[in-house]
């Protein structure tokens, strides 16, 4: 079955809900990290750029008490319009991976079924664009020096820290955000300053 194509940024807790959309939707998906979000600055002002460049994020998080704390202090930090709010039922219920339920005893969006997923997001892929801006690739990333090499994650941290992006972002999630919000010309002056700087 075809991928839905969204078009707005999309925010979860963790990775395995990142894992399950992965397989549901084809779209830019940002992790908190859980409540790692509170104390991650850079990580708030990421998700504020991203909803000043789309104009709208889409916020799923598990509906247990976790989860609206979570999606409350993104609420807070965001403006009130550009939060488009998605919710899983209360489904009793653990997730495969894990060897007891939640405190509240429901499935979280990891443990939902793919079809009900795909029901949430439907209204948000009709004639959807989400080409990324700046369409650099994994190799482009190779050849920069901020993959596959020894010294490449000090490289990124060096590129995080001269765009204000989380300094701890994996190569992949650097590779979506720098695409999300940059053009290549942007992506190539940064990646001269950074080198300029060291």
């Amino acid at each position: 079955m075809d991928k839905l194509k969204i078009l707005y940024p999309v925010i979860v807790e963790g990775k395995y809900d990142k894992i399950k959309l992965d397989s549901i939707i084809e779209a830019n998906i940002i992790m908190t990290d859980g409540f790692g979000i509170f104390k991650k600055d850079e990580l708030k002002a990421l998700l504020r750029r991203l909803a000043e460049k789309f104009g709208k994020v889409i916020v799923l998080t598990d509906s247990d008490g976790a989860g609206r704390v979570i999606r409350s202090h993104i609420r807070g930090i965001l403006p009130p319009d550009s939060v488009i709010d998605l919710y899983t039922p209360d489904i009793k219920g653990k997730e495969k991976r894990k060897t007891a339920p939640s405190a509240a005893g429901l499935l979280g969006v990891e443990g939902m079924e793919a079809e009900l997923l795909r029901d949430l997001f439907r209204p948000f892929s009709d004639s959807c664009d989400i080409t990324p801006k700046g369409n650099i690739t994994k190799l482009d990333f190779y050849g920069d020096g901020l993959s596959g090499r020894t010294d490449a994650a000090e490289k990124r941290y060096r590129l995080c820290r001269t765009l204000g992006l989380p300094r701890e972002m994996s190569a992949n999630a650097l590779l979506s955000a720098i695409n999300m919000l940059y053009t290549r010309e942007e992506y190539l002056s940064a990646l001269k300053k950074t080198e300029e700087d060291e």
